[in-house]
Parts: structure tokens; sequence; C-alpha cells
């Protein structure tokens, strides 16, 4: 049986802490299960833990400066990774399914977090398209420092899964939070990425994601500022977890995921047809696309010109597509709302749940730090037809959409095939 990593590659940045010593398990167990696991140290790094320790284990050559001196009997990383030389920092970003940095000091993550790329890990972590789990590990007043905890909610605003440091004793003898997590810790956030459950194989998802816009004229149009990014990372992690997944999008300026079929959209009406023409093969539709509520009864043909003090619009209601969803089903498709409110969030929530027939909705405010629109993270509550209503603190986008798909899967009942 072909080990479960097989063919991916991970590559796993190590900095200056004395909590280095806890790294070898992580790289020794990703190796186990197959992973060619790539490891970059900081010149810091290196006198707490030698570099031999990480190629004996993952036999590959460890990089720890820009520059490269071939060993003798360690692959070196371009062949590792494509079987050929090429400029590496930029080769091995392409290559990876993965980067880790643990433990993450204050330092890296301040680099990480402004852009800075004075050495091969800061640069690699930037040339990065793969996601990327950061383990922080530093004295309890410098975890707790403004500059460290905005650093860190930059990253994860940018999708960066943190996996948080543990309550402990520390080096320095001062007890706080801190502590690198535990390496089991770490492997789980890793194999969640890697190896996300299977639990959407052979089931059609459908995702709409995105604003919708309702033309006044040829150049302006009634819309609102949703980018889609949390339509899109459910549409992804759809994908990743086995669905075959079909995306409408209203206009935005993210790259379609990889592997689904895309169906792109203006208007709430076109938006409505396409989701209709999809429906009858779809087992769970995802709405979490903000099209707009209300469009020009009588669009101008030509520009309007700016030449009246005031312009006067007279606006129509658009197709409430949710509702039209949830007559038009076949029985047993589940369906998933979102609702933007910004007061009596769970009330409204649970209203709208009873009223569209929904089996899940997630709620947010928008007038919460860290939620809404333009964001790379969403603070959420999740109330089920069962009657679980479930708050979920901030979180980046891809992280949350797991939950989402988790909670409606359970809801459905599919957990168990």
């Amino acid at each position: 049986m072909a080990a479960p990593l097989a063919g991916r590659t991970v590559v796993l940045g190590v900095t200056g802490s004395i909590a280095a010593f806890k790294v070898p398990h992580v790289v020794s167990r990703l190796t186990a299960l197959g992973a060619n696991v790539v490891v970059v140290m900081t010149a810091n790094a290196t006198r707490f833990v030698a570099p031999l320790t990480f190629e004996t284990l993952s036999g590959n050559e460890v990089i720890t400066d820009m520059w490269p001196e071939r060993k003798a009997g360690v692959a070196p990383v371009e062949e590792a990774v494509s079987g050929r030389e090429r400029l590496r920092h930029v080769h091995l970003a392409e290559a990876a399914s993965l980067a880790i940095v643990a433990p993450a000091t204050a330092n890296i993550i301040g680099k990480f977090a402004t852009g800075v790329a004075d050495d091969f890990l800061s640069t690699e972590l930037l040339a990065m398209a793969c996601p990327v789990i950061v383990a922080p590990a530093m004295n309890v007043n410098m975890m707790e420092s403004a500059a460290v905890t905005e650093n860190l909610e930059t990253l994860r605003r940018r999708g960066v899964i943190v996996v948080e440091p543990e309550v402990g004793r520390l080096a320095s003898g001062a007890v706080g939070r801190g502590r690198l997590a535990d390496p089991e810790d770490i492997l789980r956030a890793a194999l969640g990425v890697l190896l996300p459950p299977q639990d959407l194989a052979g089931k059609r998802v459908l995702v709409t994601a995105g604003p919708t816009e309702e033309p006044i004229d040829p150049v302006r149009h009634v819309g609102n500022p949703s980018t889609g990014t949390m339509g899109y990372a459910i549409a992804e992690r759809a994908v990743a977890r086995g669905a075959d997944v079909v995306l409408v999008s209203g206009p935005t300026a993210l790259a379609a995921p990889a592997g689904l079929r895309f169906v792109r959209v203006r208007t709430t009406r076109e938006m409505r047809d396409a989701v209709l023409a999809e429906l009858p093969e779809t087992d769970l539709v995802v709405m979490a696309a903000a099209p707009a509520d209300y469009r020009p009864v009588s669009p101008s043909a030509g520009k309007i010109k700016k030449t009246a003090p005031k312009l006067t619009l007279e606006l129509e209601r658009t197709e409430d597509i949710l509702s039209e969803v949830a007559k038009a089903k076949r029985p047993g498709v589940g369906v998933v709302g979102f609702a933007l409110e910004t007061d009596e969030l769970v009330a409204n929530a649970k209203r709208k749940l009873a009223e569209k027939e929904l089996d899940l909705i997630v709620a947010n405010d928008p007038t919460v730090e860290g939620a809404g629109f333009g964001t790379g993270t969403n603070v959420v509550t999740i109330v089920g037809r069962s009657g679980a209503v479930e708050p979920v603190a901030k979180l980046p986008k891809l992280q949350l959409s797991d939950i989402v798909l988790s909670r409606a899967i359970a809801e459905l009942g599919w957990g168990g095939r």
C-alpha cells in the first residue's frame, strides 16, 4: 500500500528557539508517512539543533543559506523536488504542498507578516502559494506583546494556520503562554491540510460566491463589497474532501480553485438561472454569495450624464434564490445559507433557517472585527436544523470552510456512509 503522503513535498522551517529540539519528531513522522520533507533552518536555529539531525531523518539537504554547498550522499534540494537544478527557492515554493514553520520566533513572524525577505526561509515563505502553518514559540511577554499579536492577526487574515502555543514552564523559568505546541498537534494540523477526510466523495456540491451587479447604465451598477473569499474557500475545501464541485460566481478578482467546474455570472437573475440549472444533479447547495437585493427597474442603455444635481432610481426586488432552491430541490438535497445581520444575530438566523427551509445557516455580523466583507477571516454562529447553535471564534475562511462542511454533513446524516 502506498504511503498516504507519497508525492507530497513539505517544507519545514526551523528558527532559533530552544523548542527546536521537538521538531525532529515532526520530520520523522511526516517522512514515515511518505512525505518528501525539506528542512530550512535559519542561522540561529543551527545553534540549537545540528542540520545533520534533519538531514538524517529526511534524507534531503538541509538549507541553511541562500548559496548552496554540495554535500556527498545528500540529495540537493533541486533534485529532491524536481530531478534537476533550478533556482531553488522559487522551485521549492512551486513544488511544496505545505509549509510549516516550527518553532516560529517573533522574528520570523514579523518578517512574514511585513514582507521582509532577507534569508532563505523568509524569502521562501513569501514565494509560497501552498497553505502555511505557523507554530509560535517564545517568552510569554514577547508572545503577548502588541507587535507579535498584530503580526499573527495579519497572518491569520491572510489564511495562515496558527497552531497556538501552550501554557507552561518556559525556558526562562517563567510560566505562561509561549511553549511550542506538542509535535503531535503540529502533525495533526499538517495532516488536516494534506489528508482531508474524503467524506464528500460521490457528492455533487454547488457553491455560490461573490456579489452580483445590477446595471444602472453601461458603466454603473448596484452592488456590494463582497469579495467572494468565503465561497471560494468552501469550494476549494469541498474539492479537497472529494466532492464534484460546481462554483457559480459573481464578479470577483479571485482565480477559480483547481479541480472544479466554474460558472461566471453577473446579475442576480443570471445566478438564479445558473443555480436552478445545476440543482437537479446536486446533493448539497452552499449559498455563500451576496446577491444584490434590488435592481434598477429601467437601466439606461447609454451612460447617464452627470448633469442634474440629483438622480432618482426606481428599484425593484431581485429574485430570492435561496427560497427558489428550497422549493425546487428534490428530497434529500442539503441547503446551507448565509445570513449577514447587524442585530439579533441568532434570532434572525433561526427565522431565516425556518422560512427558507434550510439545513444549516451561517450567520455573521459585519460590524464585528475580523468578520464581514473584504477580510481573510470570519466570526460566525452556525445554526442547524437540529437546533444546535455553535459560535465560532475568528478563523481564516479556509479553516472555517471545513467546519461549515462538517456541520452540514452532520446535519444531513452523511457521516456514517
